[in-house]
């Protein structure tokens, strides 16, 4: 079953795919990066169990809006690995000069593979629910808006759908961005190159914290410092005050940040978390491109398990020719923290590190 296509006649829309140059992604290799936009709002949901409160979150007079249906739920930080996978892929291309566009054709076994993920039956079927749950989150924010504009809205894919054999075997997927996210890539100012052990981040939390601590401390040997509490409304978490405290001393306590280095300090009622460079050599590093100065998922393993109509074992789509991109990274900048404004009532437990397997 394929993603929701409206094809040429359907609701007076057609298919964008129609319209849209194919960016084939037939190599695999590429250095993970991240939508610096991405990096520090709550974009997503943070627990792997169905999240269809919403997420409003104001900051510097920017507005983000995130809506998720009741039938998937919204999009969780595991989901947001696609994004970030798309986002290397095309920084990589536009790196050694290759053409791109928002309408993406790939294997599932080249996104699984680059995530770090197993690519058994069942992780073909947990990456289709990912992709259900991005297309059908609405997201609305006032970030990156042009002048005489105030609001945009979109999904994280548009469409997607699979291309299979007869016998029911996929050999690809074809999706487009949404052209919010694509320019948002395209500005290398606007991406940052992530440790590949992101991905071995369990924890929705965890993940979280990686991305704003990449995005706030950067490569800066002072690091930065953040209240707990203002932490708390930037990760539009649903867990109360004290249970997201309780998970940020436990990640703390374990140091599991690849590159950073963690320490809640308290002075009085006032608790703060420092983040700072664990190494300055090991830290993902960046081309000064565009510089602006200075400055936690399943793994869903089961691998092995019998072929399927669901895999796809090749790297490469034959129908599709290879090419292989060189690497290069991009440079750090600076962002004051503000607040949100609005949140919806929290929820017992914040999910710092969740138990292998997903519930969604």
């Amino acid at each position: 079953m394929a993603g929701i296509i409206p094809q040429r006649g359907q609701q007076g829309r057609e298919s964008e795919r129609l319209r849209l140059d194919p960016f084939v992604i037939a190599g695999g290799d590429a250095s993970p990066r991240d939508q610096r936009d991405l990096m520090e709002r709550p974009f997503f949901s943070l627990s792997k169990t169905k999240r269809v409160a919403p997420i409003l979150y104001e900051a510097g007079g920017q507005r983000v809006e995130i809506h998720g249906l009741a039938e998937h739920g919204m999009a969780t930080i595991w989901d947001a690995d696609v994004l970030i996978w798309a986002a290397s892929q095309i920084v990589e291309a536009e790196n050694s000069g290759v053409r791109t566009s928002r309408f993406l054709r790939f294997t599932p076994y080249q996104l699984l593979m680059a995530v770090g993920r197993a690519t058994g039956a069942r992780d073909y079927r947990l990456l289709k629910a990912a992709f259900a749950r991005l297309q059908s989150t609405v997201v609305r924010t006032t970030i990156r808006n042009g002048e005489h504009w105030r609001r945009h809205q979109f999904s994280w894919i548009n469409e997607w759908e699979e291309r299979a054999t007869r016998d029911g075997r996929v050999e690809g997927v074809e999706c487009v961005l949404p052209d919010w996210f694509y320019r948002g890539v395209i500005d290398r100012s606007l991406v940052l190159t992530i440790d590949p052990a992101y991905f071995r981040l369990t924890g929705g939390i965890e993940r979280w914290l990686y991305r704003v601590a990449r995005k706030h401390a950067g490569h800066q040997a002072h690091g930065w410092l953040f209240e707990i509490a203002h932490l708390h409304e930037k990760s539009g978490s649903l867990a109360r005050l004290s249970d997201f405290a309780l998970d940020l001393r436990r990640i703390a306590g374990r140091q599991s940040l690849p590159g950073y280095r963690l320490a809640i300090r308290r002075g009085g009622r006032r608790e703060t978390l420092q983040i700072r460079p664990a190494d300055l050599s090991t830290v993902p590093v960046d081309d000064a491109v565009d510089g602006h100065g200075i400055s936690g998922a399943d793994a869903i393993g089961t691998s092995g398990a019998r072929l399927s109509g669901f895999q796809a074992h090749e790297p490469q789509l034959s129908l599709w020719p290879e090419t292989r991109n060189r690497t290069a990274n991009l440079e750090s900048n600076l962002e004051s923290n503000f607040f949100m404004l609005g949140r919806p009532q929290a929820e017992r437990g914040a999910g710092a590190a969740d138990e292998p397997g997903d519930r969604s």
